[in-house]
């Protein structure tokens, strides 16, 4: 189940007059990860002022009992339900025009899987499923991490589809988790996010009360070497979170390439891969 903290993100407060006047009417856009849509908060510039993101604890009050064809709700100045809209109007919901996979040719050779295919299990985070599918040719049932991105943001839309490209291209490696398959809609089969195999283990993060392996250091280290030095690309983001312990095999396994940056584009200041070994470990 998606963290309470991490479900809403606001798009902010805007106010139809001056702010400072406690009774401007205000909106504001409050995206639901957990339920993937938008819902509009209506409201004054008395409840909400500006950079609070009062209306997400507003939303959590009632959210859930919500109809899903409710795209706006309205609150007194005490955060009290007074209104719904299902008004298809109200709803600001950006499109985003995902891109044709037969037009992606540094996919191409990528195993993929209809969205509808992919049966959901829990909603482990923003943008991150835990799902499963039916193999087509062991006919098994594999259970996967399908990682998507719903929101129209630039940013988020950029770092889904470079950590896309970063994962196409990596060689198979012992300590990195990789590639299963590209996850298309099934209409015009748009690219719309990946899969990856679900590693029962959990991270360093689940397994703090276990005993530290120097086997893993060694692990840590030689990935972080073939990142860097054969292939030239810098994760940027090594952390405990971002690293697996397979129960199989017993080794690391590291994974989320969304802040990877190849070459010299996209590197930040400290965030280096050599710096995040020694914190992490």
């Amino acid at each position: 189940m998606i963290k309470p903290e991490q479900r809403f993100f606001s798009e902010g407060q805007c106010y139809f007059g001056t702010r400072e006047n406690p009774k401007t009417e205000t909106h504001c856009n409050v995206w639901d990860w957990d339920q993937l849509r938008m819902i509009k908060v209506k409201g004054t510039a008395k409840l909400f002022p500006p950079e609070e993101d009062v209306e997400i604890p507003v939303l959590t009050q009632f959210v859930d009992s919500l109809s899903p064809e409710v795209r706006a709700v309205t609150v007194d100045d005490d955060g009290l339900l007074t209104g719904i809209s299902t008004d298809p109007e109200e709803d600001d919901t950006v499109f985003i025009g995902y891109l044709p996979f037969s037009s992606v040719e540094s996919l191409a050779g990528c195993r993929v899987i209809q969205h509808s295919k992919l049966q959901e299990l829990d909603r482990l985070g923003p943008g991150v499923d835990l799902s499963s599918y039916d193999d087509d040719e062991s006919g098994k049932p594999q259970k996967v991490v399908f990682k998507f991105n719903a929101m129209a943001k630039p940013r988020r839309l950029k770092m889904a589809w470079d950590e896309l490209k970063v994962y196409k291209s990596l060689p198979p490696h012992p300590n990195i988790l990789p590639l299963d398959r590209v996850v298309l809609e099934d209409v015009e089969s748009r690219v719309i996010g990946f899969t990856t195999k679900f590693i029962a283990g959990g991270t360093l993060v689940d397994n703090l009360e276990a005993p530290l392996r120097f086997e893993w250091l060694q692990q840590l280290i030689q990935v972080v070497d073939f990142l860097n030095l054969e292939l030239g690309i810098m994760h940027q983001d090594i952390a405990p979170r971002n690293l697996f312990i397979d129960p199989d095999t017993e080794k690391l396994l590291l994974f989320d390439f969304d802040w990877a940056a190849s070459g010299e584009k996209g590197l930040m200041e400290g965030r280096d891969d050599v710096t995040a070994v020694v914190f992490t470990l």
